[in-house]
């Protein structure tokens, strides 16, 4: 049986595994700092909260597009990889909130992030033109 969606579908598992890491960061920073609700002032819950926060802000539209694309049978192997370096991207951004040394991962990831959304609009606008 040949799944449906099968770029949106890995999308959106990866997505998850993702979102859950992020909590998991969240969760260690919290059970360090004793803080069960809010942020506590701690800055580094404050950012790690955050990076999850813009995951989840910018995820559903890159997912629904990816759907949207796929759906109209436009998506190729080119969707797939769209795909990957969207979740790298949000892997670099989130640990960038941390700060320090790897603070370039959230400029990375931000522009990743921006590109990827552009992108799949400019492609969703196309494909609903009937130029693609």
């Amino acid at each position: 049986m040949t799944a449906l969606l099968p770029v949106t579908l890995s999308a959106a598992a990866a997505a998850a595994v993702l979102n859950i890491w992020l909590s998991i960061r969240i969760g260690a920073i919290r059970r360090a700092a004793g803080i069960s609700i809010g942020d506590g002032g701690s800055e580094p819950l404050e950012r790690r909260m955050r990076a999850q926060a813009n995951f989840v802000e910018n995820t559903p539209f890159v997912l629904a597009l990816i759907a949207a694309v796929e759906l109209a049978g436009a998506g190729g192997q080119w969707l797939q990889y769209v795909a990957a370096v969207y979740f790298l991207g949000r892997i670099a951004h989130g640990f960038g909130m941390d700060g320090g040394s790897m603070q370039i991962g959230r400029m990375i990831g931000t522009l990743v992030t921006m590109l990827t959304l552009l992108g799949l609009a400019v492609v969703a606008a196309l494909v609903a033109a009937g130029v693609m």
